[in-house]
């Protein structure tokens, strides 16, 4: 099978935004009587801080100056939890977030700057508000939706009275308030599909899949790519999958998933020194030196076709960890050279909203805390300023998104890379270790012998006939680009 991925997700730099958090607009109308916490109060306090998609809006000239080309939207329909993974209804934008109304005059002046817009897909469970699941509360065994779920016995006990007493229905992680769908059922299919094609016939340019490897069947996500395809053959399809996922990525399936793998190699080399004690299932963190980086990227772009290494989802920090400086120790140093590694390496890049001005935070939920906009003497300007700079590196520089991707030096604590587009090539070398280093690396055969900085922190260089001497002081990186 030929595979192909969407070739704007290739060029592209993601934002991830979670909406209850990012900003709150003057202009967002609620009912009276409506009290939000206040903004900026601890996430531990898991109540809504009142982001709406309008403060979205209000945002995309920041977003813009930033350099970012698509927004990816954590959950956006009607729920009753503040990161809304509880829908009750998949068929309208949450009021809280302004309506359908918000989402549109986001997508249309996302579009207007030529931003990209995908949502949050949370099918594999719904809410005990969803309007199916409702019914059969209700009605019991006389509901004709019973077999949209998996009904164990009754009266249903959908809320458990104690953290032992167990529902009696087939829920996510046995969350009582998230029953899981029997996507077995074709009514259910039928649903799901029209969903993803209503909101893609809306306006939206794709959709990430939230935990869709609890939906164990190939046939029902081909289905789902088939419905997507048709209706905007460029959309992207990616999925939450936190470890090797060749059963999906094969093209008939998902465009990508969010890369993980990046994530904790990136983080356990840049902050081999500094990392925190951070235990989490499928991120492997431990210090690795340039060799074992080296290794682990090699493995990591060998599990799948390039086509989908250039449209992976590469990742930093989520929604469901815990901040990447957090991570790295508060090591804004590290911080700064796994930026400048996702911002030149193959696969799109998303920033988690917050992070370009030193967000910190542990595990969920206070990595899900408020953007400061009212206070801008909090915010890392330097930081900001490096984020802005690497972007942009990335963005004018074709050859850092879709080039090849070949090893070129891997000692100590000092990694490098090649890469080669339309006859440019750029070579990017990163020092993650406490003092200078002076390197020789060996060039291709067909390498130029003139080569320009292209990064503001590159060390100096001298080319030779088949060789280039670079000095690259302590944790930084170079990045260079030929010149004949």
């Amino acid at each position: 099978m030929t595979i192909h991925t969407p070739d704007w997700v290739k060029n592209a730099v993601f934002y991830q935004i979670f909406p209850d958090r990012f900003a709150r607009s003057e202009r967002m109308e609620h009912p009276r009587g409506i009290t939000f916490k206040e903004w900026g109060a601890s996430p531990a306090e898991q109540g809504y801080q009142g982001g709406d998609l309008y403060g979205v809006v209000d945002k995309l000239d920041y977003l813009q100056e930033l350099g970012i080309t698509a927004i990816y939207l954590n959950p956006i329909f009607s729920s009753a939890s503040n990161h809304r993974y509880h829908t009750y209804d998949y068929m309208q934008v949450d009021p809280l977030l302004g309506g359908d109304a918000a989402l549109r005059e986001l997508l249309d002046e996302a579009h207007k700057r030529d931003i990209k817009v995908i949502l949050d897909g949370v099918f594999n469970h719904a809410s005990r508000g969803f309007w199916a699941f409702h019914h059969i509360l209700e009605e019991g065994g006389n509901s004709p939706y019973i077999d949209w779920f998996f009904i164990d016995d009754f009266p249903l006990n959908p809320y458990p009275r104690s953290a032992e007493e167990t529902t009696n229905y087939g829920a996510w992680w046995n969350l009582a308030a998230l029953p899981k769908f029997n996507t077995d059922n074709p009514g259910v299919r039928d649903y799901i599909y029209d969903v993803a094609r209503h909101w893609l016939e809306f306006g939206i340019d794709g959709w990430r899949l939230d935990v869709p490897y609890e939906i164990d069947d190939d046939a029902f996500w081909q289905g789902f790519r088939k419905v997507v395809k048709e209706t905007n053959p460029e959309a992207y399809i990616v999925g939450e999958v936190w470890e090797t996922a060749q059963r999906w990525l094969q093209g008939d399936q998902f465009d990508a998933v969010m890369n993980y793998l990046f994530m904790w190699t990136a983080e356990s080399f840049a902050g081999a020194n500094t990392l925190a004690d951070y235990p989490r299932d499928h991120l492997e963190f431990a210090p690795l030196d340039a060799k074992a980086y080296a290794d682990k990227v090699d493995w990591m772009y060998g599990l799948y076709d390039w086509e989908i290494n250039y449209a992976q989802l590469n990742m930093l920090d989520s929604h469901d960890t815990a901040r990447a400086l957090w991570i790295m120790g508060e090591d804004k140093s590290a911080l700064k050279l796994t930026t400048l590694l996702h911002m030149t390496m193959p696969g799109a890049p998303n920033i988690y909203y917050g992070s370009e001005i030193g967000m910190s935070g542990a595990d969920d939920p206070f990595c899900r805390g408020a953007f400061p906009w009212q206070d801008d003497s909090v915010w890392d300007h330097e930081l900001l300023a490096f984020y802005k700079a690497a972007i942009a590196l990335r963005n004018t520089q074709p050859v850092l998104r879709t080039g090849t991707f070949k090893r070129l030096y891997a000692e100590g604590m000092v990694y490098g890379f090649h890469r080669e587009l339309n006859g440019t090539q750029a070579i990017v070398i990163v020092n993650a270790g406490e003092s200078d280093a002076t390197i020789t690396v060996n060039l291709p055969e067909n390498a130029p012998s003139i080569w320009a900085h292209l990064w503001e922190q590159s060390g100096s260089i001298n080319a030779q006939t088949d060789a280039l001497v670079v000095d690259v002081p302590a944790r930084s990186g170079a990045v260079f680009i030929s010149k004949g």
